[in-house]
């Protein structure tokens, strides 16, 4: 089984509109990304209460790569406690339209190479 990708700590310090996501495996990598996203998106379990529209920034560590990717968003899917086939609450969040953003995209999008055509469900779709 794949590990999920991880928001930031219960109880942590980080304030309620930055969201941390930590990613070692490619198949965690794929449920997470959100193509069909203009600009491209992140699914981020947490427990937080977030609305549509909410800005947040985020802070990315994707596989072996020891820098975080800072980049900010709005949340634009919402998945809740409980939701109907089990699926991870969380939010899913746009990339904003800006450096960071197309940065944030372009290093998925090269980890992911081909996976990116695969039919695999992921967190939101």
């Amino acid at each position: 089984m794949s590990e999920a990708p991880k928001p930031a700590a219960a109880g942590s310090s980080a304030r309620p509109g930055v969201l941390s996501l930590s990613i070692r495996e490619r198949s965690a990598l794929f449920a997470a990304y959100m193509p069909f996203v203009k600009g491209g998106g992140v699914f981020i379990p947490t427990n937080r209460a977030y609305g549509l529209g909410d800005e947040v920034f985020m802070l990315l560590r994707l596989m072996d790569d020891p820098t975080r990717i800072a980049v900010s968003g709005k949340v634009i899917w919402i998945t809740p406690a409980e939701s109907h086939g089990g699926r991870i609450q969380g939010v899913g969040v746009q990339f904003s339209a800006n450096e960071a953003g197309i940065q944030a995209r372009t290093k998925i999008e090269g980890l992911l190479g081909g996976a990116l055509q695969s039919n695999r469900t992921t967190h939101t779709m």
